[in-house]
């Protein structure tokens, strides 16, 4: 299967895992997951559907509204899917934090263990400032060219790797703070 085939799969049991959702609830509802620039067609949407209930890890109802002619398909994820949802959002192996991913296994941060969340962040991080370096020596090397727009890119993209990496930085100390103070947060009390 594709990564982009796989991230869908873990974005929809992540979402269905909070809600049995209609098919074009959740087509708008991966949007604000996987980000806007990355639009699922009904045509990929449907497929993996069908696949993750073929493997019994959602399953399917049908419902009339009133004055529609066709059924109204709820997705729901089921006891086996949440198991492999909990398994693959323990898996926090280098595409957890690639460009393509670290986003999707962000907005279901809430349900990984710490350790979990700690191990992607600092993923992140590194490989945040692999890419700092990279844009660097490109920056230096373009310097030759005298292409002011093309130095404009390169001063942009040092500059949104180094805001993201500073973000990264405090989300990882307040993960270590947390995992220091085994007092209940706010919320939980």
């Amino acid at each position: 299967m594709s990564r982009r085939g796989t991230v869908l799969e873990f974005a929809v049991l992540g979402l269905l895992h909070e809600a049995p959702l209609h098919g074009y609830e959740l087509r708008k509802r991966l949007t604000g997951v996987l980000g806007a620039f990355r639009v699922v067609s009904y045509g990929s949407l449907y497929p993996c559907l069908a696949k993750l209930s073929r493997k019994g890890l959602i399953s399917e109802s049908a419902s009339f509204t009133p004055g529609g002619r066709r059924p109204r398909i709820t997705y729901e994820i089921t006891d086996e899917g949440r198991d492999h949802f909990a398994d693959q959002l323990s898996r926090s192996g280098p595409a957890s934090w690639d460009d393509e991913n670290f986003d999707v296994h962000f907005a279901f941060f809430s349900r990984a263990s710490a350790e979990v969340r700690l191990r992607i962040l600092e993923g992140r991080r590194l490989r945040l400032q692999e890419r700092l370096e990279r844009s660097r020596e490109q920056a230096m090397d373009s310097r030759s060219t005298r292409d002011s727009y093309i130095a404009e890119l390169f001063r942009h993209d040092i500059e949104s790797t180094e805001r993201e990496v500073r973000w990264v930085n405090e989300l990882i100390e307040i993960e270590r703070k947390a995992a220091a103070d085994p007092r209940p947060l706010a919320s939980e009390t």
